[in-house]
């Protein structure tokens, strides 16, 4: 047989051949193809026999070795081959009907889902069970009901199925089933056993019923409430998965863990927000589960939520719980800087309480020549209302020009003060009782001195000193009453020697 290059390159020859020569040519060029052919195919079936022996070989060396499959995975694969005939055979063999694969799924299960009718009919009369529950608790019942296959529904409720069976989603076979008639036959048999709403809430609450009181019992015997069960799950993850907010209650209130992971790294929180289950998300948010928390995958209660419902609950606590959870730390960090101040600021007050009692004598100093300044400012607005007694009267009762007035300002007010404080009471005397003049005519009623009342701390010390023409002593609250006026024709006694001083030899001035 001619390769390929050489049949290119007889191309441009065979165009120019006539019709019968081209005819010729290819009949050759078969030909030769055939021979090709047998002579590869014999040799192929010399590779064939020798493999063949070389199995053969092996066969015999494993001792007659073969792959077999368990009866249940046989059983399931004949029923949903349709197989009555095979089904029946294994049957007979010794199978039992109920086998089921690793969802809890048996033969009558996917019988009744794929509509065969009669392989439904040999498992039944072989004693397949009726209510055989898979891993969700689904019945043979609930498959037939959902699928809407009426022939089968009204076999399986000849056969005992129980109508009241509640799968893992709280649902019942009429619950589940949407074909018109289907539901009818359902309804009219629940109404032919005398089912009622009274018996369908207790069937509904029986099997959360159950877990309370297996859980009180756990608890009366001090078990372990964490202690993992299949693939890892607690019994909150169980309560929370079906929604049993009784079961999970109680479980918290037995300090069930909220964190408890199951093999793939689900909390609580992880099943109920898989499951849709509002009540049991908002309870356990409220006992300190967290939103944030991870599975193996990475995977948070939001990630997991498909209901579009659920997820909106589930972004709703999840700010909510981050709004509380920065409000709590910005006043404990308040709280923190109130803590750590208050040693501090107890500092400054002792330190500015230390620097304030230096200068406390002269405060208190400047304090009471305000107050004598007011008097003073009294007084003189009376001597000028009073022509007679501004002309008669004067600080010393002598009659004589008045002292200078005390300096302005802060210093003028301490020098002052320092004088009539300190110096008056040492240096001054009393005027004598022989240089008093004698009242020959009944004095008039003197006018009772102006008395100041101390004013309060607070008062601005640096208050500048009024202008005026009153030269007396400002009085203080403990001042004598000012002295009665000579009477005509009475000697003066002598002036005193400096201003604000008593004559040579009188008494100490009280003041």
């Amino acid at each position: 047989m001619a390769e390929h290059p050489e049949l290119v390159a007889e191309m441009p020859a065979v165009a120019r051949l006539s019709t019968p020569e081209r005819l010729k040519h290819a009949q050759k060029r078969r030909a030769q193809q055939l021979k090709k052919w047998a002579q590869t195919e014999k040799e192929t079936q010399g590779v064939k026999s020798g493999a063949e022996r070389k199995r053969r070989r092996r066969k015999s060396n494993s001792q007659g070795k073969r792959v077999t499959f368990p009866d249940s995975i046989q059983l399931l694969e004949a029923a949903a081959r349709h197989d009555a005939e095979e089904v029946r055979q294994f049957l007979q063999s010794g199978i039992s009907p109920d086998l089921c694969n690793e969802d809890g799924l048996t033969a009558l299960h996917q019988c009744c889902i794929d509509d065969d009718g009669d392989v439904v009919t040999v498992l039944l009369e072989a004693g397949a069970d009726v209510n055989a529950r898979d891993s969700e608790l689904w019945t043979p019942l609930h498959a037939a009901a959902t699928c809407g296959h009426l022939r089968l529904v009204q076999l399986l409720i000849q056969r005992g199925a129980n109508l009241l069976a509640v799968n893992s989603d709280g649902n019942m076979p009429y619950d589940l089933c949407e074909d018109e008639v289907t539901l009818d036959c359902i309804e009219t048999a629940m109404a032919e056993q005398g089912i009622t709403q009274e018996k369908i809430e207790e069937a509904r609450a029986a099997t959360e019923r159950d877990m309370v009181r297996e859980i009180r019992q756990l608890a009366q015997a001090g078990a372990d409430l964490d202690a993992p069960r299949a693939h890892g799950a607690t019994l909150l993850h169980i309560a929370a998965a079906n929604g049993y907010a009784e079961a999970a209650e109680l479980l918290l209130e037995h300090r069930a863990g909220v964190a408890a992971k199951d093999e793939d790294g689900w909390e609580p929180l992880h099943a109920a927000a898989c499951w849709g289950q509002v009540p049991l998300v908002e309870l356990l948010v409220a006992h300190g589960a967290d939103l944030n928390s991870k599975s193996v995958l990475d995977e948070t209660p939001l990630d997991v939520c498909s209901d579009e419902e659920i997820r909106a609950k589930l972004l709703e606590l999840k700010h909510k719980h981050d709004a509380v959870m920065k409000s709590h730390e910005k006043h404990k960090s308040l709280l923190q800087r109130r803590t750590s101040s208050a040693g501090s600021r107890g500092k400054v007050v002792r330190r500015v309480s230390v620097s304030e009692r230096t200068n406390l004598y002269r405060r208190e100093h400047e304090r009471e020549a305000i107050v004598w300044q007011r008097a003073q400012r009294r007084d003189s607005d009376d001597e000028d209302a009073d022509p007679r007694r501004r002309s008669t009267v004067s600080p010393g009762g002598l009659g004589e020009d008045p002292p200078p007035l005390p300096p302005r300002g802060v210093a003028g007010a301490v020098i002052f003060c320092f004088f009539f404080l300190v110096l008056s009471p040492l240096c001054c005397g009393r005027i004598p009782p022989n240089l008093l003049p004698t009242a020959t005519a009944p004095p008039s009623p003197p006018k009772p001195a102006a008395v100041a009342p101390r004013m309060r701390r607070g008062i601005n010390p640096t208050t500048p000193w009024p202008t005026s023409n009153g030269t007396e002593r400002p009085p203080n609250s403990n001042a004598r009453a000012p002295r009665r006026p000579p009477a005509p024709g009475t000697p003066r006694p002598p002036p005193p020697k400096a201003p604000g001083r008593a004559a040579p030899g009188t008494p100490p001035s009280s003041n």
